[in-house]
């Protein structure tokens, strides 16, 4: 069980007077402490509800966004991902802007060995767009590079199809 210590900076877990900012706020993103960084694992969050603006149109985008790291000594809080996910609501941006933003913000939190950022948005004049970025330390380098080669090939492989 974790400490009181260890969780004293984790604001949003359990509070019950949560604001969900419908403004892209990156500050709202909190971390804990990895209480096993000597095991390399992978954490993946899937977020289905994704939405955000089209910085022309204004017309609002769907998306289904995937998160899969390897942690380091830090690891986000998932309540806290949710308010940030959520923040992008009204936040205009591209689809491959809003992905790599995500990462960037999520390296800054909490320094991961490896991350991966994946969008699946829904078709907006009958296109579909499929964003992919990541990002990894030395150590991982051959794993970024992998990962983006399938990446690419699952896309292609799909819309062969």
């Amino acid at each position: 069980m974790r400490t009181k210590e260890e969780t004293a900076g984790l604001s949003l877990l359990g509070n019950k007077r949560t604001q969900y900012s419908d403004n892209y706020t990156p500050e709202v993103l909190e971390a804990f402490v990895n209480k096993h960084p000597d095991n390399e694992y992978l954490v993946t969050f899937d977020c289905p509800e994704f939405t955000t603006l089209c910085p022309i149109t204004g017309q609002p985008d769907f998306g289904h966004i995937v998160i899969s790291y390897i942690p380091r000594e830090r690891m986000v809080e998932s309540k806290s991902l949710k308010l940030y996910l959520f923040s992008f609501r009204n936040h205009g941006d591209f689809h491959e802007d809003c992905v790599n933003i995500i990462m960037k913000d999520l390296i800054a939190l909490m320094d991961p060995r490896y991350i991966e950022v994946t969008g699946f948005f829904k078709p907006r004049g009958g296109i579909s767009i499929i964003p992919f970025a990541n990002c990894g330390d030395a150590e991982h380098k051959a794993l970024a590079e992998s990962r983006r080669q399938q990446h690419f090939a699952q896309v292609i492989g799909e819309v062969r199809r």
